[in-house]
């Protein structure tokens, strides 16, 4: 292993980007190593945004990643709250939005994704996004009991804060354009399962219709939305969960190839110094073959750890990454976690516990094999069937022999 001496630039400082510095300074990279961040934070932690953050259990310092000494002995220069906007890859120059260029022997591109909009959308009060500290303190200052929300979205995100919310004595409408909410995520019996929870809790769903626009006043707040039938839904905020797209644009004409993020080979490269990862990679699966990408929180930390082993490793040396995807969800008294990839699955099978009693074991398959595997208040269970996800078991057959490690309810 040849470790490289050039300086070393990490454009974006959250998961993946905290991860790849510490992951270089581990391996022993000593040299000059940059973090860039388009925030003037500290890197800190996204889930707990639609959750701990926006509910007022926790205060902004518990977000933090590392505290500033566990930081300051990375010796990083931090370039806190001025983004890049360039890359120049034949100078090999990243170009920041305060007008300073920094040099780089190897450039690591983790911006993450930008959550996605309502068109016409970006002028108007009282329509929010969750992707940023600030995101979810304005929403937090919005829900107060009484309060109209509307959410557009049934993922995870808008599920999490439709909980929240509820418990806050908001007045809560998801609308979604699926049949069935996180039916795409956990499939049809599970999101149907989820459904009545929330519809439970007061939550009312309007499924499988599409939001027209968001309708205002004369001064351009926010007071409701239109749904593609026609109908129109009341709203004092409306929260706007709907996905994300990865954050490349100031990467466009710079020759990093780009499509679905940072198109990157299996070692997370992408070529000519330039490297991926966290929400804006997407690499060849080393296994299916496939582009992909993974907007999970612990998939940034690891693709980052990946990164920084692969440029110490040196071209000859570097491995590729095939992570087994972790991803979990609060929502009221209910504990989600998956393993793997449940998107997609043409099969499911509920292995332990049941709908009815809401703690339960899933089993994903596609293709006759095992590729993900769902949890609902069954942690410890549904880390037991983690090994048939790694081993990509027969769907049919996985589990019944020998029986998984007893899964105690917790």
């Amino acid at each position: 292993m040849s470790v490289p001496t050039g300086p070393i630039v990490v454009v974006g400082a959250s998961a993946a980007g905290l991860s790849a510095a510490e992951g270089l300074r581990r391996g022993g990279y000593t040299g000059p190593l940059t973090l860039v961040g388009d925030e003037p934070h500290h890197p800190y932690d996204r889930p707990p945004l639609s959750k701990q953050l926006l509910s007022g259990a926790w205060d902004v310092d518990r977000l933090a990643l590392r505290q500033p000494d566990a930081l300051d002995t990375l010796g990083l220069d931090l370039r806190l709250g001025s983004a890049a906007v360039a890359l120049d890859t034949r100078r090999r120059e990243v170009a920041l939005a305060d007008g300073t260029r920094i040099g780089y022997q190897h450039l690591v591109v983790a911006t993450g994704a930008h959550a996605r909009r309502l068109p016409g959308t970006g002028e108007l009060t009282g329509v929010h996004t969750l992707r940023t500290v600030e995101d979810a303190l304005e929403l937090r200052t919005a829900l107060r009991p009484g309060t109209r929300l509307a959410i557009v979205g049934s993922g995870f995100v808008g599920a999490e804060a439709a909980s929240v919310a509820r418990g806050l004595g908001c007045d809560v409408t998801m609308v979604t354009d699926v049949a069935v909410p996180l039916a795409d995520s956990l499939g049809a019996e599970l999101g149907a399962m989820l459904a009545e929870v929330h519809r439970e809790k007061g939550v009312r769903i309007e499924p499988g219709v599409l939001v027209r626009e968001v309708l205002h006043d004369g001064a351009g707040r926010a007071t409701g939305v239109r749904l593609a039938d026609d109908r129109t839904v009341a709203a004092d905020a409306v929260l706007v969960g709907i996905g994300a797209r990865p954050a490349t644009d100031w990467l466009e004409g710079s020759g990093v190839p780009l499509g679905n993020g940072v198109l990157c080979d299996a070692a997370l490269h992408a070529g000519d110094g330039v490297w991926a990862a966290g929400d804006v990679a997407c690499w060849t699966h080393p296994i299916t073959g496939e582009p992909t990408r993974i907007e999970h929180r612990t998939n940034a930390s690891e693709a980052g750890l990946a990164v920084a082993r692969n440029i110490l490793a040196g071209p000859q040396g570097a491995t590729p990454f095939a992570p087994v995807p972790y991803v979990w969800s609060d929502q009221y008294d209910l504990k989600i976690q998956i393993y793997g990839a449940t998107r997609g699955a043409d099969s499911v099978r509920i292995v332990e516990g049941s709908t009815a009693t809401r703690k339960l074991v899933a089993l994903y398959g596609k293709g006759g094999r095992v590729c993900g595997v769902a949890g609902v208040n069954m942690v410890r269970a549904v880390r037991s069937w983690r090994a048939a996800v790694v081993a990509a078991e027969p769907f049919d057959t996985a589990g019944t022999s020998p029986t998984p490690t007893a899964g105690s309810v917790s």
